[in-house]
């Protein structure tokens, strides 16, 4: 059986970034910033949620289906990711599950330029990731907030260029 490493990869880090924005769904305690940061947060979260729940199936599906070969690599793959994730993060250590997942997405679609001639991910493809990076980091007044998601950014890419480079 012949398997797409990319796309695999690809499905494994929206499955990923699902997660990371379903754990934190509506917890404003896990942000530290004011109601309009938050609420813009907010809704770029459930325009993204949408976005990766249309492109990947629910938990329980991988969960059932796990004997299948590309299942298993996807698993595997969204494993790599949560471990490199727990490896990374320091026990209580302050991060933003927005910023993170974001920059997983924009180094991967943007900056590596996976899947870019997949009508799956166009979404992902033409996001514009710099009016995002723009907002929460240029124009953000709270330094100590902007140092938490320049972390992210920084986490987001020791974890992707690692990822990138996983053999199945």
């Amino acid at each position: 059986m012949i398997l797409n490493i990319s796309k695999i990869k690809t499905e494994a880090l929206l499955l990923f970034c699902k997660d990371l924005i379903n754990s934190y769904k509506g917890d404003e305690s896990a942000l530290n910033v004011d109601k309009i940061l938050y609420e813009e947060f907010k809704k770029i979260n459930e325009d993204m949620f949408t976005q990766l729940s249309n492109l990947t199936c629910e938990a329980q599906y991988y969960i059932n289906n796990q004997k299948n070969f590309k299942i298993r690599a996807i698993l595997k793959c969204y494993s790599f990711l949560s471990k490199e994730l727990s490896k990374n993060l320091k026990e209580n250590e302050e991060f933003n599950p927005s910023m993170l997942y974001f920059s997983f997405l924009a180094l991967w679609f943007k900056e590596l330029n996976k899947e870019s001639n997949s009508k799956e991910y166009i979404y992902f493809t033409l996001y514009p990731y710099s009016k995002i990076y723009d907002k929460f980091l240029i124009k953000l007044k709270d330094l100590e907030y902007r140092s938490i998601n320049i972390k992210m950014i920084d986490l987001a890419e020791k974890i992707v260029y690692k990822y990138e480079k996983i053999s199945l």
